[in-house]
């Protein structure tokens, strides 16, 4: 009976007071959730600012790009960048630039596909900018909401963008020789049967027609590409007199020109007279790094490239490899294009090889306008890293 009675007190007794420590718990339970909810909002705060940072950084390197560009003017570059950065709110503040944060510099396509940018580098093709919200920089850092519950009252982020500008100053260097009036597949010298070429312009099945047809589709491929092109036309042949005709070794047909109808015009008035001589390959590269180069009329900042075409082999004039090594000293890039069994194709490809070029080869007209279309837009415009 007694021990009945003990079961029955023991199940009837009443629990312990635990109110108090409950209190305590589910305070300890709330600062930690609010301690979370503060984090998680400071995280996403950071993680935006980042993203802003990114995207105003990266609009100030396309300004400064597309203003080099279109001023040739470093200063005007800095400028078009800093404007840009402070219309974009980082973290709801302007982003502000100073000239350290805007970099001018050279980038080199590698074989892995990247990009090496060196700063200050020449010839200039590129612009970096670094956007900067920390305790050194014009914006300062980025201040958070509830940092401050962990002693933290703000952090510090760095972006960079670089944007390549590869607009290009072109000289197209064609042949001119008497050998581009004979027909398309042509490969014997003068003869009875072709003599009567030689006293007229090129006919429609001319070589050369086939050459001016290339060149009107490589212009109209350039108007396809976002980039800026100003093209040049020089012809060489050599100096030689016949028909009352006095055909110049090298002739600058066209300057640089941002208006691509000039060069189909220069290439037209070449179409209409009679020309005729050997071929001095040596004098087309010498006055179309002249062009090149000329300050007065082509772009201190643009890519320099050649697109060298001949049909045939250097018969006068200097030596090939030395007037393409002292092209390449001076940062032009050559392509070459041969047309027609009868060129001299190992030489050109030498003279590619020397002007960090790419050297083509064309046996018909089709071919021909599918190379030179190709080159036109072979070089990649714009990128941003």
């Amino acid at each position: 009976m007694k021990n009945r009675r003990r079961i029955r007190e023991l199940f009837s007794a009443q629990p312990p007071e635990r109110r108090g420590a409950m209190v305590v718990l589910v305070a300890a339970m709330l600062v930690v959730l609010l301690a979370g909810v503060a984090f998680s909002v400071d995280v996403a705060y950071m993680q935006l600012a980042r993203t802003e940072l990114q995207i105003s950084t990266d609009a100030a390197a396309r300004a400064a790009g597309e203003s080099l560009t279109r001023l040739q003017d470093l200063d005007a570059a800095r400028d078009a960048a800093r404007a840009l950065a402070a219309a974009n709110l980082v973290a709801s503040a302007p982003l502000l630039l100073d000239d350290a944060d805007i970099i001018p510099g050279r980038s080199e396509l590698m074989e892995n596909g990247g990009w090496d940018f060196t700063p200050n580098g020449e010839p200039i093709n590129s612009i970096r900018v670094l956007g900067r919200r920390t305790q050194n920089s014009p914006s300062g850092p980025v201040g958070l909401f509830f940092g401050r519950i962990f002693n933290l009252t703000e952090f510090e982020t760095t972006r960079s963008s670089t944007v390549v500008r590869l607009d290009r100053d072109i000289c197209i260097v064609v042949d001119r020789s008497g050998s581009m009036k004979w027909e398309v597949d042509d490969t014997v010298a003068w003869t009875g049967e072709n003599m009567w070429r030689f006293e007229m312009p090129p006919q429609y099945d001319s070589r050369w027609i086939a050459l001016d047809d290339a060149v009107d589709g490589f212009t109209d491929a350039l108007g396809q590409t976002p980039q800026v092109e100003w093209v040049s036309l020089v012809s060489y042949a050599s100096d030689y007199s016949a028909f009352g005709v006095n055909n110049l070794r090298v002739e600058i047909d066209q300057e640089m020109t941002s208006d691509h109808t000039l060069i189909g015009t220069a290439m037209d008035d070449i179409t209409s007279r009679i020309f005729n001589g050997a071929t001095d390959i040596a004098a087309g590269i010498d006055t179309g790094v002249a062009v090149l180069m000329d300050p007065d009329s082509s772009r201190e900042f643009a890519v320099k490239t050649m697109v060298l075409m001949t049909d045939g082999v250097p018969t006068t004039g200097g030596d090939v490899m030395t007037a393409a090594q002292a092209a390449a000293a001076q940062n032009v890039t050559i392509h070459t294009v041969t047309f027609g069994a009868g060129a001299d194709q190992a030489l050109m490809q030498d003279v590619a090889a020397a002007g960090g070029g790419h050297h083509f080869h064309a046996l018909d007209a089709e071919g021909l306008q599918d190379v030179f279309r190709q080159i036109a837009l072979t070089v990649p415009v714009t990128f941003t890293e």
